[in-house]
């Protein structure tokens, strides 16, 4: 199933345009405060996120996983199906792999295949948090922190053909996540874990290309209760550093304890130019993986808003990679990703609209209120027009999720391939 140019003009014309309307009086709101509104548009319009090779299927529980029929089981299909979401909303633009889940079987072909969605391949990510079948050595207790030489051996070299695999399709960065850890006081000791660690993650730093990045990801529980090896940004930001410039941490946005405050995590690695990446989601309780901007859209926003600032302010901090790492339990997969697409460029849009000059000022004037005055009318713009421009502007529709029901593509996507299949990974 291809969603073509032709279907995207039909839908755009059938679709409201009151939000024409809506931008009008949004332009001469900006306008006074010296904001471009054609400059918004063009920035949330250029704005790509990345689909995770796994994202595309339903996800799961401890206690069971309900298909929702039609699901990619190879991954030209999952590419098929970002092809979709991208032809709809023109802002998932890029893939990342996971591996060894969808390890290309025709190079060139796959990459044919992307090109004509036109998708790149972004960050691949290794798989060391479990056991694969034929597995040599076991992680049952630890990978790159194993006390077992053997098996640190043996997660160094997986990251090392993940990074091969990844220059075969032109991804430039691995992402590094480990459930290393211990579930019991004493199982293990903190500081041998966390130097067989440093020493593993040097090995695969030193096996990357010059050109690529190294993005440490962090969490502090789950699988493991007790205590993770890289807990937290700090430890992640210490590992990095100790890589090398091209070492940086990446932030998933459940990988925190209850009321975090990731905008703060978020600036400081900016100033000190060692923020890689994000993983969006959202959560209640924990590492929830639910749908981005469905919790807690205020935190998201405040978190765009020193991405804004910093990537205005802090030229020593790349651009960061963009991904959205969720799990789809009770939503048609493909909605719910068009949906945190959506949420991360209101925010983002949002952060756009906030007066960067005069909060500075306030915030060295002291003026706490006029400080919150000028964030809360910012996140209380409604910029869902901006964002229906933006897709239009770049051949998309203006309202995604109606026309992928409109266009009735799970349906479709279950008649090409049946009820039972089921996407490899999760």
């Amino acid at each position: 199933m291809k969603i073509t140019s032709q279907h995207i003009a039909d839908l755009n014309k059938i679709q409201d345009t009151t939000y024409k309307a809506e931008l009008n009086l949004l332009e001469s709101k900006l306008s006074k405060r010296g904001i471009s509104l054609e400059n918004v548009i063009n920035k949330v319009a250029d704005f790509q996120v990345a689909i995770p090779s796994w994202a595309l299927g339903a996800g799961g529980t401890r206690f069971g996983r309900f298909s929702y029929g039609g699901e990619p089981a190879t991954l030209e299909q999952k590419l098929d199906d970002i092809g979709l979401i991208h032809a709809l909303t023109k802002s998932a633009g890029a893939v990342s792999l996971h591996i060894p889940w969808d390890i290309p079987q025709d190079y060139k072909a796959i990459k044919e295949l992307a090109q004509s969605h036109d998708i790149i391949f972004d960050a691949v990510n290794s798989n060391t948090f479990q056991d694969q079948a034929g597995a040599k050595h076991s992680y049952k207790h630890g990978s790159l922190s194993s006390t077992i030489e053997a098996s640190r051996a043996y997660a160094v070299e997986h990251n090392l053909e993940v990074i091969k695999i990844g220059e075969q399709l032109g991804s430039k960065s691995l992402t590094v996540w480990l459930a290393d850890g211990s579930s019991f006081p004493g199982q293990r000791n903190f500081q041998a874990v966390l130097q067989q660690t440093e020493n593993s993650l040097k090995q695969i730093y030193a096996g990357m290309p010059d050109d690529w990045k190294l993005f440490i990801e962090y969490k502090p529980y789950e699988p493991n209760f007790y205590s993770t090896v890289i807990q937290d940004w700090g430890t992640s930001f210490m590992l990095a550093n100790a890589c090398g410039d091209r070492a940086y941490t990446l932030v998933d946005l459940g990988h925190h304890l209850p009321n975090s405050n990731i905008e703060q995590i978020v600036a400081t690695l900016m100033y000190k130019g060692k923020l890689g990446g994000f993983h969006f989601n959202d959560s209640k309780y924990g590492d929830d993986d639910l749908t981005v901007g469905s919790i807690k859209p205020y935190a998201l926003f405040l978190i765009f808003n020193e991405l804004v600032y910093g990537m205005e302010n802090n030229p020593q901090n790349p651009y960061p990679a963009w991904m959205i790492d969720a799990s789809h339990n009770v939503k048609d997969p493909l909605e719910d990703l068009i949906q945190s697409l959506e949420a991360i460029r209101i925010a983002y849009a949002q952060a756009l609209l906030v007066d960067q000059a005069a909060l500075k000022a306030a915030q060295f004037d002291n003026d706490v209120v006029l400080a919150q005055e000028l964030l809360q009318d910012a996140y209380r713009t409604d910029v869902r027009a901006i964002l229906k421009a933006a897709r239009v502007q770049s051949g998309a529709v203006a309202d995604p999720i109606a026309a992928y029901r409109s266009l009735a593509v799970r349906n479709g996507l279950i008649n090409e391939r049946g009820t039972g299949s089921k996407a490899t990974g999760l």
